[in-house]
Order: structure tokens, then sequence, then C-alpha cells
């Protein structure tokens, strides 16, 4: 007898949730928030000069200090963009500065080398024996900068709709009513839950070793943006209640930015759990490309 939506659904979500707990995310997360760390000022460098380019440095600096302070209050996006301003600080000489973009890239890069790993684990694909040396390296390394531009570019869209649906917005409520800015409260949270979900969509797709459909693609990223989306809301809710960091004096900004990575990254890890538990109950197990193969080792 054939299943009905909801109890594929359930099956889908229970069977998601048992693999997710076995690989132990939270050692994974932990992981991801400490690389994070030490990519967080040159990932922000690099996108917020890019983006920067086309729709000015203030701008796109103060739409970060805005998302930030949402969610971990306004003294860390405070330290944050400090971060950046250290990082982006200008050097003494020409090779003086060569060498500080090239660790800035560098460190942008290394948060989503280890997402990769995380990745292969999750799709039990490992690297092959010839996927290694400086070439591999070099180039896992520019795909990973070319992900950093793919954020890049989805940030400067959404502060061009941002910025449009603000403007029309305020038209709005002087000529109109006020009461249509319901719909465009409602046009800019699933424009923002888009854009995070082409991100996650880039991540699934691009990062893992191995042949991924693009239906699949798109429904785990579509899951993992509505997670992350009440994980975001829930996050910034506890830290304005408990406020974790607030033991930590000095260091109080850096606790929540691992906190908050750890959390962030639990959440994309179930996502893309989901993804191959979806992938697998629709399509079977798939084949990994040449550049990986099969991880026979169990996760326990």
């Amino acid at each position: 007898m054939k299943k009905s939506t909801f109890g594929t659904i359930f099956t889908l979500l229970k069977t998601t949730f048992i693999k997710w707990w076995n690989r132990d995310p939270f050692s994974q997360s932990e992981i991801i928030a400490y690389n994070a760390i030490f990519s967080l000022p040159g990932l922000l460098v690099v996108v917020l000069a890019i983006a920067g380019y086309f729709f000015g440095s203030d701008a796109v600096s103060g739409k970060l200090h805005s998302e930030v302070s949402q969610t971990m209050g306004a003294d860390t996006a405070d330290q944050i963009q400090n971060m950046v301003l250290i990082a982006n600080k200008s050097k003494d000489s020409v090779w003086a500065t060569l060498l500080g973009i090239a660790i800035i890239i560098f460190g942008a890069t290394r948060v989503f080398v280890q997402f990769q790993k995380s990745l292969n684990t999750i799709w039990e694909v490992k690297e092959s024996s010839t996927k290694s040396g400086i070439w591999s390296f070099l180039k896992t390394r520019i795909f990973s900068f070319g992900l950093i531009v793919s954020i890049a570019f989805l940030l400067l869209i959404s502060l061009i709709v941002s910025s449009l649906l603000s403007v029309f917005s305020s038209w709005v409520v002087q000529n109109w009513s006020e009461s249509l800015l319901i719909i465009f409260k409602m046009f800019s949270f699933v424009f923002s839950l888009s854009i995070i979900a082409v991100l996650f969509a880039l991540m699934f797709k691009l990062l893992p070793d191995t042949k991924i459909r693009w239906r699949t693609v798109w429904i785990g990223a579509f899951i993992t943006s509505l997670l992350f989306a009440i994980g975001k809301s829930g996050l910034a809710l506890y830290f304005g209640k408990a406020d974790p960091g607030s033991g930590y004096g000095a260091a109080s900004s850096i606790i929540l930015i691992l906190l908050w990575t750890t959390y962030s990254s639990l959440i994309v890890f179930f996502g893309a759990e989901f993804t191959k538990v979806y992938s697998d109950f629709y399509f079977g197990n798939k084949p990994a490309t040449k550049n990986a193969v099969k991880n026979k080792e169990r996760v326990e």
C-alpha cells in the first residue's frame, strides 16, 4: 500500500534525524565554528569588497551590521566590523599587500573546504588518491573562492531588491494604505528565503565530490533555508533573553559568533542529511564522480 504524503514526510524526517544524530553533528559543527573564526575576517573582506564595488561599501557594511545586530546584538556587530577594518587595513609595501591578500583569500576559503569534507562524509564519499598535491589544493581553494564570489553576487541582489522594496513601501504608505505593508513584508521574507535557498543549493550541489540531481538539491535547499530562518529567529530570541556571552567579558562577541556558527552548522548538516536521505529514498544510491570514491566506512 502506498504511503500517504504525511507518512512519507515523517519517514524522511525520522530517517534524517537518526542519520544526522549518528554522525555526531556537534563535533562537525564545532570544527566549522573553529574554522569560521579564522575565516570570518577574510570572508567578509572579500564579500564586502565585491558587493561594495557595485553598491557602495557603506551600504553593504550597514546591511551586514544590521543583520548581525538583529541576531547577536550591536556589540557583536561592532566587533565584527572592527575585525573587517583590521583585516582590510592597507599594508606598507606592494609585497606586504599581496601577501595580505593571499592570506585573506586563504582564510576566507578555509571554512568552505571544511564544509566540503563534512558534506562528503554525509554523502559517503571520500577523496581518491589522485586528488592530492599542490595543484589539487589550489583548485579547491579557487573553487571555494568562486563560491564566495557567488555569495557576494547574491548579497548584491539582496541589497538592490531590499532598497527597491524600502523605497516602494514608503511610497505606498504615503499614497495608499499601511495595510499593504504586510504584503511587502511577506514578499521581503519570501525573497530573503529564496536568496538563502540559492546559497544552500550552490553548496549542496557544488561542494560534495559526487553528482547530485538538481531536483534533490532544490528540495534540500528549500528545507534547509526554512529551518535556517526559523533557527535564526530562535537564536536571536535566545541571545536576547539568555545573553550566553555575558560571563566572558571582552571575549563575549567571539563566544556568540562560535555559538551562532555551531547552531547554524547543525541546521545546515541536517538539511544536507535530508537531501541525501531524499535522494536515496526516491533515486537510490548514486555513484560517485571520478574525483571521489565511495566511503565504505559506516558512520556510527
